[in-house]
């Protein structure tokens, strides 16, 4: 249970609609059994909705700048998105436990969207869209092959999860850095910050002339 629920809302922060659509399509073959709560992700509405904008999302994701938009807009979406999952994985065991998912999901689901939204504003500084299109597959491959591996290898899913949040601790302070320096270039040519001056002599006045 616990895997389900790391994995659904950690995916759910790289690719939501892909997450949704996955777990649906597997209780319809009867791969798998979701808990009550979660059945809804089941129904054709929902898979259909799921579908169409997962396919927004594949060519959205791949074109450099209107990704980090798509990004942008979707901290909306995936975060409450993933906190909703895995809460709906623990519907069933009493309202702390659901409540206590729902928190554990946010912070999984933020954690996996922020990595991959700064890391995008990283690759997008790239002229060539190959880095990007690696980048954009391998989200999706990494979504749907942690819900695999969370439903038929729990253990080696939260082995994997835990590898990832022990990078993260060390990543996220270095990407926030780059980041920095990223929007400061970028501030300095459209004149939004001010370059310093090309040397601290002139910051510093001059003497007068002595008379003689």
């Amino acid at each position: 249970m616990f895997a389900l629920t790391a994995a659904t809302s950690w995916a759910s922060g790289l690719n939501v609609y892909a997450t949704v659509f996955v777990l649906g399509y597997l209780q319809q073959t009867g791969s798998v059994a979701l808990p009550p709560d979660l059945m809804v992700v089941a129904n054709p509405l929902v898979m259909f909705v799921a579908g169409v904008m997962y396919i927004v999302e594949f060519f959205a994701d791949k074109i450099p700048g209107v990704d980090t938009a798509w990004d942008t807009l979707h901290t909306v979406v995936r975060i409450p998105a993933g906190a909703l999952l895995a809460a709906g994985a623990f519907g069933d065991a009493g309202p702390a436990a659901e409540f206590a998912a729902f928190l554990l999901g946010g912070g999984l689901a933020g954690s996996a969207h922020i990595t991959k939204a700064g890391s995008r504003v990283l690759i997008n500084m790239s002229p060539e869209p190959f880095t990007n299109w690696a980048a954009s597959v391998t989200e999706d491959v990494a979504a749907i092959g942690g819900l695999w591996t969370a439903l038929n290898h729990p253990l080696l899913f939260i082995g994997l999860l835990a590898l990832f949040l022990l990078a993260l601790i060390w990543f996220l302070p270095r990407l926030w850095r780059l980041l920095r320096r990223v929007f400061l270039t970028l501030g300095r040519w459209f004149g939004l910050v001010k370059s310093a001056q090309s040397s601290p002599e002139a910051s510093v006045p001059k003497n007068p002339p002595e008379k003689g």
